[in-house]
């Protein structure tokens, strides 16, 4: 299955959350609770079992990050493999890809917009062009929008949306030379609380 290119809005209505997705949240928050398809008004959510609760958290994160089964399949297995808690080492994966770092340092609005930006080349990692969404950024590592895209009509005001940015404790961004660095791994506290990993870990562990 390939990746979901249709209307966003849909997604965070099928799953009652905002995933990210769209970059205007109000819009998004308007019909929330309100199921899509033509039934949505009146239709009932009935109760889900438990193998469709953790298909379901599942399906979120792989929607949120934009990531395809296979290559999620891949993250879990590293996190069991890796010391710690496999749901904490989990969303660090998620949380340490380029795409996600130049999301999160606020380069970009949403995580869709931040693979393209990392795929057409527009960033360097420590002074290297990298066009790979999922490379894993390690912890010291310097994200940079390349000078020569500085001008684009998409960067327009970004070094004050950067200076007003709320980040994460493990990035920090100097907004005038529009660069970002990792300073540590992502922490617990950090993560957005929008899908149950243990759920996820859970579905993998069985299958």
């Amino acid at each position: 299955m390939g990746r979901y290119i249709g209307p966003k809005n849909k997604i965070a209505r099928r799953f009652r959350i905002n995933l990210g997705l769209k970059t205007n949240a109000t819009k998004v928050a308007r019909r929330i609770n309100q199921a899509p398809g033509v039934h949505g008004p009146n239709k009932r959510r009935g109760s889900v079992s438990a193998y469709g609760k953790q298909l379901l958290e599942k399906q979120k994160a792989k929607l949120m990050y934009n990531i395809r089964e296979k290559q999620f399949r891949s993250y879990v297995e590293k996190a069991n493999a890796m010391q710690g808690d496999s749901g904490v080492n989990l969303q660090q994966l998620l949380e340490m890809r380029m795409d996600n770092v130049v999301y999160r340092m606020g380069f970009a609005e949403t995580r869709a917009q931040a693979r393209q930006f990392v795929s057409h080349g527009m960033f360097t990692l420590n002074g290297k062009k990298m066009t790979v969404p999922s490379h894993i950024v390690r912890v010291g590592d310097v994200v940079a929008l390349k000078e020569n895209k500085t001008k684009k009509k998409i960067f327009e005001g970004l070094e004050e949306r950067l200076a007003h940015k709320e980040l994460p404790s493990w990035v920090s961004v100097d907004p005038t030379a529009k660069t970002g660095k990792t300073l540590s791994q992502p922490q617990e506290r950090d993560f957005e609380k929008v899908f149950d990993v243990k759920l996820i870990i859970e579905y993998y562990s069985t299958r």
